[in-house]
């Protein structure tokens, strides 16, 4: 079991590079960039995990920024968006943002990818149908597939459509990055079977507490789709020995841990103590 480490990066955190320094130097696998373009001030919206909305979501920096800084300092480390908001993002552009990155960290890009929550931000960028979603984000997807893919690239859909292109870069890694699609269980875990390379849930959540008893339905379902073993990378975690060992136990691939928006002095200490936990899991 891999893990990997989520921040949001602001102006008043940690920098990017000696972040990712600091995280790959202590043996994590990954680090995570999540984003969100604004926050509309009439918070219609509730906060998925309860309660007010932190101040970072409305702060953070562009993730393919971030992460390409990240990737400019590391050697190993693997960057993934957690998760890039595709319904928000223009897919012939963001197919190049995303083989870019790929190609300057020489393949080590994790396209985790979300439909959103925030219905008055989509609505900013047009995508007005909050319901609907879910097939805008699916097209999309395909469409940037076909661009990584495709010499003379084409996509016709009912919500995405153009004509034969030239696209470059390609992505490094073939046929392209991971794309690894978040949400809740069914459906977040039926749509990253239809269309995905893993799947993204959080450890808990008020509406369904912890997600480690869906994990066997997850794993019948990929066996009936024909899918095989999709990896599962599961934010959200506790700093509990006995909880991580368990969702290794279980068959977890990946653990993301997320930290705060804050300065060396408060996340150097607490990426030591978390990885004191890794190794703990390593060899328990």
């Amino acid at each position: 079991m891999k893990f990997g480490v989520a921040m949001f990066f602001t102006d008043y955190a940690m920098g990017a590079a000696d972040f990712a320094r600091a995280v790959e130097d202590r043996g994590f696998e990954s680090v995570w960039a999540p984003e969100h373009s604004h926050i509309p001030l009439s918070r219609e919206s509730g906060f998925p995990a309860g309660g007010e909305l932190p101040k970072k979501y409305a702060d953070c920096m562009d993730p393919f920024v971030s992460l390409s800084v990240a990737a400019a300092v590391t050697k190993t480390l693997l960057l993934g968006t957690g998760v890039c908001l595709v319904v928000q993002r223009d897919p012939i552009q963001t197919a190049k943002l995303v083989a870019s990155l790929d190609q300057v960290s020489n393949g080590r890009f994790l396209f985790g990818i979300g439909g959103g929550w925030n219905a008055e931000e989509m609505a900013d960028h047009g995508t007005t149908d909050f319901k609907g979603r879910w097939k805008l984000v699916r097209e999309r997807v395909e469409a940037m597939k076909a661009i990584w893919t495709q010499d003379k690239a084409e996509y016709h859909g009912d919500l995405v459509n153009f004509g034969p292109m030239l696209a470059y870069p390609k992505p490094a890694r073939k046929p392209h990055p991971p794309v690894i699609v978040g949400g809740a269980f069914p459906y977040g875990a039926r749509r990253a079977i239809a269309y995905g390379d893993g799947w993204v849930p959080h450890g808990s959540r008020p509406q369904y507490g912890d997600v480690s008893a869906f994990l066997p339905e997850f794993r019948e379902m990929c066996t009936e789709a024909g899918r095989g073993h999709l990896p599962v990378t599961m934010f959200g975690v506790p700093p509990d020995l006995d909880k991580l060992k368990h969702y290794r136990d279980i068959g977890v691939d990946r653990l993301v841990i997320s930290v705060d928006s804050a300065g060396s002095g408060t996340l150097l200490p607490l990426l030591d103590k978390w990885a004191g936990l890794m190794r703990g899991v390593e060899i328990g």
